[in-house]
């Protein structure tokens, strides 16, 4: 993505933008020293935190789970737990002093804890704004578990969450939804609403949980009548205190918790939660990269701080890493992207062109080599019916003109289509059979055929790709929008298209996946009811979409 725009003036401490001279570019980041620095300019916990101060919970007179509880990335043996303390979740401190806080934490198999299999206490430290991180493990395999938090005399909402079957079940069907694209200034989460409701035993959340852009007084269209937003979330996000804040303002929204709170969610983002269209340490701003890697390093942390993420995503500085596998028993593999960290800069200025020598680069990647020859490597030691990977950018070509040559996204695996094809070939060297791409990122639903050859609508099929629209970002959107007709002209592999909010739910099974695409008719207003535009099957050794 080429840097556009005017030299915005910097909103970072001058200690920070002293550090950021001190780092140069993130992959200079090797050395020690260089990585300590920027761990002192965000904040990070350095030797001898933990030793700080305790602050006595019976102090605690409002209620401190302001944000709800949740779980995520589900694994055999074990279940990752999260709360965040906040009693006053729209001050830069949540209402506690910045000193150490015991959090209790149960783990139960029915809701009323009559029969507690695990519980314990962790501190909730200032430096990571009082979140709480519990990895419960020792844990029989494929079962639901309850589980709570308790801090003084205040007890948190009970959460559902649940463990995966172990790596060698045979399993027969996996029910999971897939979600995308919240924009709190577009619309009320209507969407997440009903998804807390749906029967899935998993949650894909495939980028843009947040976004950077001011909210003002009356959450935008959302238009309310019966309170008032404060003005710092009135701004763009850049510092770290930013970040929390916006989180903040997102996780007080009760259908979002309650999604949480039933469902674990697996998490990768995509571009806003830093900043639109950034590229690796590109900028979509005209400022110094080592001055942006502050920003991505704030968007990062507070990111960590905000999500049900393991330990191996805690981030350093302005780095951390999103791309990891999850497996259900034999039934299927997931293997989670991050096309944003360590892209090569977009071609031709980012946005809409036609492919070019820069797009079929080969020098050029979305993922970076080492994501790439993970993804690639995971596949040939796979021993999964479906090999699924939740990603945030469009995988399949999508053309946006009836003229030869067509525009595409430059954003996209259009614009870096050697990566595409390197990706496409690995997975053919492992024998894949039964591939499934989830993106978010576009605001619409798609379901397209993964082809062999894109231009040849008589071409293998060696996939599918799901597309499931956004919650709100968009506002109400259209069933039909105006490039309907063209987008579908101009892809045959293309089978679906709705320009509506909503989600999608995917139920993959040992002879066939299904999935259902859902929307609903409004969010700039509260209560719309769900409906299911559209369903679609994919049979097992037999890859494409056909109608339900």
């Amino acid at each position: 993505m080429t840097s556009t725009g005017h030299q915005q003036p910097s909103q970072h401490a001058p200690e920070l933008r002293a550090a950021a001279r001190h780092l140069g570019r993130r992959r200079l980041f090797t050395v020690t020293g260089a990585a300590a620095v920027l761990a002192f300019a965000t904040n990070l916990p350095t030797a001898g935190v933990a030793g700080a101060a305790e602050f006595d919970a019976a102090k605690i007179t409002d209620n401190p789970f302001t944000l709800g509880v949740a779980s995520g990335d589900p694994q055999a043996t074990s279940v990752l737990l999260w709360t965040r303390l906040a009693p006053t979740p729209y001050q830069a401190d949540s209402g506690l002093p910045p000193e150490r806080v015991t959090v209790h934490w149960e783990l139960a198999r029915d809701e009323r804890f009559r029969h507690v299999v695990r519980r314990g206490a962790t501190f909730a430290h200032p430096e990571f704004h009082h979140s709480v991180h519990v990895e419960v493990g020792h844990l029989d395999s494929d079962r639901v578990f309850y589980y709570r938090f308790r801090t003084g005399s205040w007890i948190s909402e009970t959460g559902r969450t649940r463990t995966a079957p172990s790596s060698r079940a045979r399993v027969d069907e996996l029910r999971l939804a897939a979600v995308s694209c919240q924009a709190y200034h577009d619309g009320y989460f209507t969407a997440y609403g009903h998804l807390a409701e749906d029967d899935v035993d998993v949650v894909f959340h495939v980028g843009d949980y947040l976004y950077e852009y001011a909210v003002d007084s009356v959450g935008g269209a959302r238009n309310y009548t019966d309170r008032v937003l404060p003005d710092l979330f009135n701004h763009e996000t850049i510092t770290l205190e930013d970040y929390r804040l916006r989180y903040s303002l997102y996780k007080t929204d009760p259908d979002l918790r309650a999604a949480h709170a039933v469902h674990p969610f697996v998490v990768t983002w995509d571009d806003h939660e830093v900043e639109n269209n950034y590229a690796d340490d590109i900028p979509e701003n005209s400022v110094p990269p080592e001055e942006f890697l502050l920003r991505r390093a704030a968007g990062y942390r507070a990111y960590w701080e905000n999500l049900p993420l393991r330990r191996p995503q805690r981030p350093a500085g302005p780095d951390m890493q999103m791309y990891r596998r999850l497996n259900w028993g034999r039934l299927a593999q997931f293997d989670i992207l991050d096309t944003r960290q360590y892209r090569s800069d977009q071609a031709y200025g980012d946005g809409a062109d036609v492919p070019g020598p820069e797009t079929d680069d080969p020098a050029r990647t979305i993922t970076g080599a080492a994501q790439e020859r993970w993804l690639l490597d995971g596949w040939q030691d796979s021993q999964a019916l479906w090999n699924v990977v939740p990603q945030q950018v469009i995988f399949s070509q999508r053309k946006f003109d009836l003229t030869v040559p067509s525009r595409v996204s430059m954003d996209a695996w259009d614009g870096y289509r050697a990566s595409r094809a390197r990706v496409l070939a690995g997975a053919e060297a492992a024998g894949v059979e039964n591939l499934m791409v989830f993106t978010g990122d576009v605001h619409v639903a798609y379901a397209f055929d993964i082809k062999d050859d894109f231009d040849d609508p008589s071409s293998r099929t060696l996939g599918t790709e799901i597309v499931t629209t956004s919650v709100t970002s968009g506002r109400d959107g259209v069933e039909k929008p105006a490039n309907w007709e063209t987008y579908m002209a101009a892809n045959p592999h293309l089978k679906f298209y709705n320009g509506r909010r909503g989600y999608t739910t995917v139920r993959l099974g040992r002879e066939s996946a299904r999935a259902d695409f859902k929307t609903v008719a409004a969010v700039t207003t509260p209560g719309a009811a769900i409906s299911t535009a559209a369903s679609f099957v994919t049979e097992v050794g037999d890859q494409g979409l056909k109608p339900a």
